[in-house]
């Protein structure tokens, strides 16, 4: 069995801003950066045999920040990868959150992204989202589970690798435990940043443990 603990990169100046951000990209901001160091202090005597994050800035100095402190630093190997990015947000990135939820609840009667998720599931609204995309480039649920499937396959492949630091997303992380968590979790409370979320990893099973936690 792998444990996978999956950290959602520290806040970043889009973040701040309550824009959309999902391949698109910007700095963490100073309180992203303190963040980040501190849950470096948390994870710093779990001994890593891996550090994973998705390809983006964000997420890989987030990464890097608690791989520093960590127990295994200095024979710890960081690996990025586009299977570990955000959903790709279309033509709604870089878009005022409140604004780009109302354009993809709106078809639907609806107002806001938490009335979207008292209505659809997580891969429901993935779909809504390309729909309303006027060039229907955001990913769809199929698009995005093809993508990151791959990543998870990847991290069951890893032999000889047990303890796995995974550096990734917001919409990902609910998506996981949404999929994975087997409705045990409060999706519609989206993951803070810098929380840390675990899940268990086997050849047959997917499971999340536990859902945006400051601790562990």
């Amino acid at each position: 069995m792998k444990k996978v603990y999956i950290i959602r990169h520290g806040r970043t100046y889009i973040n701040h801003y309550n824009k959309m951000q999902g391949w698109c990209d910007t700095p963490l901001t100073n309180e992203g950066i303190d963040g980040a160091k501190k849950v470096a202090q948390v994870l710093k005597n779990i001994p890593f045999d891996l550090a994973l994050s998705s390809d983006t800035k964000r997420a890989s100095d987030t990464c890097e920040l608690i791989m520093k402190e960590n127990i295994n630093h200095n024979q710890l190997q960081h690996l990025t990868s586009k299977f570990f990015r955000e959903q790709f947000y279309g033509y709604f990135e870089g878009m005022d959150s409140d604004m780009a939820w109302r354009m993809i609840a709106g078809p639907v009667g609806l107002r806001n992204l938490q009335e979207l998720l008292d209505n659809y599931s997580i891969d429901e609204i993935k779909d809504l989202m390309k729909k309303s995309d006027p060039y229907h480039d955001a990913e769809n649920a199929q698009e995005y589970w093809s993508r990151l499937e791959q990543g998870l396959d990847l991290i069951r492949q890893l032999d000889g690798y047990e303890n796995i630091l995974l550096v990734t997303h917001g919409f990902t992380i609910r998506s996981l435990v949404a999929k994975y968590g087997k409705g045990k979790f409060d999706i519609k409370t989206g993951p803070r940043n810098s929380s840390i979320t675990m899940m268990e990893l086997t050849d047959t099973d997917t499971k999340i443990t536990s859902y945006n936690q400051l601790t562990l």
